[in-house]
């Protein structure tokens, strides 16, 4: 499956994820306009038609904000209009707003995240089957070739926590939680939650491997959970909750066969699961940016050192239980 087929799964009802956020925190970090940048995506200004980059851009990837970094559209709603602007049919959920003009006439669309103007939206003319054109300035996105883009999936406990952690992630281009590892096709949570279809609730992160590798993000999945745990993360326990990591190449196997030993050799007792990636089940859509959405931070995934054994893992007991 490609990236972009994957990002269509995701927009089927996921709800927008942060991306490009700094040490971890959840501080919205801007980049450095251009005056010309400015003009367009601060005060609602227009670039000249056909004087955008990505205007015939139709290779496979995910077109970001400018100015914040938020993911807004996947290449496979990119289609050709001929109105002299890059053309999408729909966006990543919760990506986009939507406003009345000041014109009075048209609806403009901003960046969900930071208030980008990102250009307007048209329906009734019928380019698609969704019969929607995004008609968005090239100056207010910065696209992110396929190539760059590579999955992950960790299950570490509550899938809260860990997708929190991950989508806090400098280069993490968005996250979602759901489950994996299990028999049944589509669980819903009450299925996974009694431990009757073997899935793990597992988080699939999508990155740009250009700016953080799978290393980095397989030391810190070791080091926000306590791999040493069975079945269980804390308070949390049953199978669901295990400790897993679902490859999607030998490259990826061989990093994590490798941190596995590492951490081995310092006399951790890994009980982490290694398997390779299957299929990815979406969870419901309330499970999605479960913390950022209720204005909490992650209790129950603090990152400890456990490479160099600085500090002592946490005392299990004392996670905050979902």
């Amino acid at each position: 499956m490609t990236i972009t087929t994957a990002a269509l799964i995701f927009v089927q009802g996921a709800a927008l994820l942060t991306a490009f956020m700094l040490n971890g925190e959840k501080q919205m970090q801007y980049r450095d306009l251009t005056q010309q940048e400015q003009n367009v995506i601060l005060h609602g200004g227009t670039e000249s038609p056909y004087s955008g980059i990505y205007v015939d851009t139709f290779e496979g990837g995910i077109y970001t904000c400018r100015r914040c970094g938020s993911p807004l559209y996947t290449s496979d709603t990119k289609f050709e209009s001929h109105c002299g602007w890059p053309s999408f049919d729909r966006e990543i959920p919760g990506a986009v707003t939507r406003r009345a003009d000041a014109d009075g006439i048209r609806t403009e669309i901003l960046c969900s995240s930071c208030g980008a103007h990102l250009g307007h939206v048209f329906t009734g003319e019928g380019y698609t089957d969704t019969d929607t054109r995004h008609c968005v300035n090239s100056i207010s996105m910065v696209f992110i070739p396929e190539e760059r883009i590579q999955r992950a999936y960790f299950a570490a406990g509550c899938f809260w926590g860990v997708e929190y952690s991950f989508d806090h992630t400098d280069g993490v281009l968005f996250a979602r939680s759901g489950y994996m590892g299990g028999d049944i096709t589509e669980p819903e949570y009450t299925d996974v939650c009694s431990g009757s279809t073997g899935h793990a609730e597992t988080v699939e992160v999508i990155f740009d491997s250009s700016t953080v590798s799978f290393r980095e993000l397989a030391m810190m999945f070791f080091e926000i959970h306590d791999p040493e745990q069975v079945n269980r993360q804390g308070v949390d326990t049953g199978t669901q909750y295990r400790s897993a990591v679902f490859y999607t190449s030998e490259q990826q196997l061989s990093v994590i066969n490798e941190l596995v030993s590492a951490l081995e050799n310092s006399g951790y007792r890994v009980a982490t699961e290694v398997s390779p990636a299957g299929s990815f089940w979406q969870a419901e859509n309330y499970h999605q940016n479960y913390f950022d959405k209720n204005g909490v931070g992650s209790a129950c995934h603090v990152r400890v050192n456990r490479f160099t054994r600085e500090q002592e893992p946490p005392n299990p007991e004392e996670k905050t239980s979902k």
